[in-house]
């Protein structure tokens, strides 16, 4: 792990005795700020409820929530209808008895205002085309324009995953009958049908809350704006992901970083087709943008650059394997300075059960500050700690993280 981490900063400036006071000082204000955070959490094992998430307190109570201050910007993407941010990162975990262990981090870094947002929901529907098994939902996303389409896409989109799996004709004894092929292609159509109703509701609804044009508001107010989405399914037999944007989920498999999605990029061999075919041009106005304005060729929003800015998701159906370790979504915020491959393997020595030097490293108390346990699980520092190298890389961007942990889900 240190030769890796002295990898990632090589390209750094050495940094100067005052730095590392500053930088000290700062981490120890953090620590505790979730220390004073941490302690109600674990005192009651209860869950702490996201506004965004309290429709399903039923299933989220089982959930484990810390809360960071730091000394940037960080926020769980929750905003207040007068627009003020909340300083706070989510670090939290899926499961304390069964179903996947996981571990998030939002934060706006370096931006000042924070478009992302995150969504996990265990436990999402038992459907018929899964089994009767529980469906695990996993998303990230990354607004543009404001984050009013980012925040929709967390309150919507897993009620729309649900009803149309849900939805999915046959009983769970034709489900197990029907070969790998048809049942792969219901999985599919489905997520279409989600991204679809989704991108219905974001080309509609204004950055106000109103939805179609009666709130008064200037016509631009609904056709700007827009996000990324990437949405993972995880079941016991398959990894089913949809993505539309420059969001990525990748696997991390015996070893080797295996994309389960590829980025929506305008100058894209394939994607610069398909612009070109529906009327648009790309310009390269600081990199290649459609009608230089999106720096993505599909989102979902984006009314004025419609129909050259698609919502059709690109969907991947992998099926799991023993030496499957982790899988980790991303903004593009952790994608623009980290590699897939180096980002796996930041993870994969966090959720190594043998390394325990790595894990407590980040559990550690100090005598000097009498923090609490920072993370209570090795998903939450995987995820902490990718954070922590994208700022120190010089993301610019918001940056939102979730690391799964396939071995123990």
């Amino acid at each position: 792990m240190t030769e890796v981490y002295r990898r990632m900063l090589s390209d750094e400036d050495e940094d100067t005795p005052a730095k590392c006071r500053q930088r000290r000082r700062r981490r120890i204000e953090m620590r505790r700020h979730a220390a004073v955070s941490a302690s109600g959490a674990l005192g009651s094992l209860g869950p702490t409820e996201d506004p965004a998430e309290s429709s399903d307190c039923g299933r989220e109570g089982k959930r484990l929530h810390v809360l960071e201050a730091g000394d940037l910007l960080v926020t769980n993407s929750t905003h207040s209808s007068s627009g003020e941010e909340e300083s706070m990162a989510r670090k939290s975990r899926a499961e304390l008895n069964n179903g996947p262990v996981y571990g998030t981090m939002s934060i706006s870094g370096r931006s000042r205002e924070m478009e992302d947002a995150i969504s996990v929901r265990t436990e999402l529907c038992l459907p018929d085309i899964n089994r009767r098994r529980p469906v695990h939902f996993f998303a990230v996303y990354d607004g543009h324009g404001g984050p009013h389409v980012a925040a929709l896409c967390r309150e919507k989109m897993h009620v729309f995953v649900e009803e149309e799996l849900m939805r999915v004709d046959g009983s769970s004894q034709e489900a197990a009958a029907a070969g790998e092929e048809e049942r792969e292609k219901r999985w599919r159509s489905a997520m279409k049908r989600s991204f679809e109703r989704m991108d219905a509701v974001a080309t509609n609804t204004c950055a106000c809350g109103s939805v179609g044009h009666h709130c008064g508001c200037h016509s631009m107010e609904v056709a700007l704006g827009g996000s990324t989405a990437v949405v993972v399914l995880l079941t016991p037999e398959h990894i089913v992901v949809a993505n539309c944007g420059d969001s990525r989920a990748v696997l991390y498999r015996g070893g080797k970083a295996i994309p389960l999605s590829f980025d929506h990029k305008p100058d894209r061999p394939d994607e610069l087709a398909r612009i070109e075919a529906a009327g648009g041009r790309v310009i390269f106005v600081n990199g290649a943008r459609v009608e230089g304005i999106l720096a993505m060729s599909r989102a979902i929003g984006d009314k004025y650059l419609k129909p050259v800015v698609s919502s059709e998701p690109e969907i991947t159906f992998t099926k799991r394997q023993p030496e499957d370790e982790c899988l980790i979504l991303a903004s593009d915020g952790l994608w623009d300075v980290l590699s897939s491959d180096l980002a796996c393997e930041v993870a994969h020595e966090c959720l190594k059960e043998g390394n325990n030097s790595v894990f407590n490293a980040g559990r550690s108390n100090q005598k000097d500050d009498g923090t609490e346990a920072l993370y209570p699980s090795r998903s939450v520092l995987a995820a902490a700690l990718l954070t922590r190298l994208a700022l120190g890389r010089k993301s610019l961007d918001n940056i939102s993280v979730i690391v799964v942990d396939l071995k123990k889900s």
